[in-house]
């Protein structure tokens, strides 16, 4: 026959708690990396949708280029085709 006495169920109930704690330090960390995952798809998202605005950006600078517009816009054009062509480099060491 089994006796249950105040020590013994102090000790589940300290069982008990040390498995939530461990389970609460598990489950933060699955959300956390599940998290992490959602924010790097939502950027990669945002860099792609950037890369076309500068794209588009810098087909209206060429077009005012051609129609003879200075100044500012060759400033702007060589400023936007050297930052495309240094951020094209960066992407390639990274993959």
């Amino acid at each position: 026959m089994v006796t249950i006495d105040a020590d013994t169920i102090i000790q589940l109930a300290e069982l008990l708690t040390a498995l939530l704690v461990i389970g609460g330090g598990v489950l933060w960390c699955l959300r956390f990396v599940h998290r992490n995952k959602k924010q790097d798809e939502e950027l990669r998202a945002i860099r792609k949708e950037q890369t076309l605005i500068c794209y588009g950006i810098l087909a209206c600078l060429r077009g005012l280029k051609e129609l003879d517009c200075d100044g500012p816009v060759t400033e702007a054009l060589d400023k936007l085709e050297k930052h495309l062509n240094k951020a094209a480099h960066d992407e390639e060491s990274l993959v």
